[in-house]
């Protein structure tokens, strides 16, 4: 088991409110084991809230990725996976995994943080756990860059995908808008059609003969950098290819063709993407 601190100055400039809560009562824990228990009971619940949507990986991806601890050169590129439980005494308050992505980029070395997945149990919505598992994955980023050799002070992106907004679907709005407080932008999706890969059982895809990639959009926190309404094309598609090398690792390479070919036209697209608020809105969220 290791404990992560709960820091402060990581909170996102949307979230810096809950900077002084009590979690006196709640820890923290990446798990650093595979026969660590809690790695099957905080699976299994990212499982129950995003399997059904085709959004998770399965056990083995995800032991897999473990195996990264402190991070491993893959193609150029340092890769280290963290999965966070949080816990008040035997109780779940949290679940949360990432992955971080350091590289020498052009315009120097930068590491892209995938916050995968995020849910926190009813009992505590509402009360800023999503905010500090928000911020957890800088010290991934981090601790990263150091396993690489890169400078800590690196610039840092993270970056989630989040469903497309639906006004009939109360928890999506919700989801979005949580985002939206904390301060991340949105990639406008009338100038990126992101998607995320297949991640149906290779039987499955061959038996159908098509892939069905899931239309997802990008939200964005680039630290430091919060403030500013768009991205530059070549950025963005840096930071599309390094979530593509983390499901490169799963996946086919043909089931991941168009997708590459995809993401090189970007640098094809207009110089700046506008971000926008990730709901679509510039409405105050509930």
């Amino acid at each position: 088991m290791t404990l992560l601190p709960f820091l402060p100055d990581d909170l996102s400039p949307g979230d810096q409110r809950f900077r002084s809560l009590d979690f006196s009562r709640v820890c923290a824990q990446r798990i650093a084991s595979l026969e660590d228990p809690l790695l099957r009971r905080g699976y299994d619940r990212l499982w129950q809230e995003f399997g059904h949507q085709g959004e998770m990986e399965t056990l083995e991806v995800i032991v897999s990725r473990l195996r990264w601890f402190p991070a491993a050169q893959i193609q150029g590129r340092w890769l280290r996976y963290d999965l966070v439980v949080m816990t008040s005494g035997e109780d779940l308050v949290g679940v949360a995994d990432h992955v971080a992505i350091a590289s020498e980029t052009p315009s120097g070395p930068r590491v892209v943080v995938h916050q995968s997945h995020i849910v926190v149990e009813p009992a505590w919505r509402r009360r800023g756990v999503a905010a500090w598992m928000r911020s957890m994955p800088l010290q991934t980023g981090r601790a990263c860059l150091e396993a690489a050799g890169l400078p800590l002070h690196s610039p840092v992106t993270l970056v989630a995908e989040v469903e497309h907004p639906d006004p009939k679907d109360e928890a999506k709005t919700l989801r979005l808008c949580s985002f939206q407080r904390a301060g991340f932008l949105k990639v406008d999706p009338r100038f990126v059609d992101y998607q995320q890969p297949d991640f149906r059982p290779f039987s499955d895809i061959d038996a159908e003969g098509r892939i069905h990639p899931l239309p997802l959009a990008l939200v964005l926190r680039r630290v430091g950098r919060e403030s500013e309404s768009s991205v530059t094309s070549e950025e963005l598609r840096q930071t599309v290819e390094c979530l593509y090398n983390i499901y490169g690792q799963s996946c086919r390479a043909q089931d991941m063709e168009g997708l590459w070919e995809q993401t090189a036209r970007l640098s094809q697209g207009p110089g700046r993407i506008p971000l926008i608020p990730p709901t679509g809105q510039t409405f105050d969220c509930p």
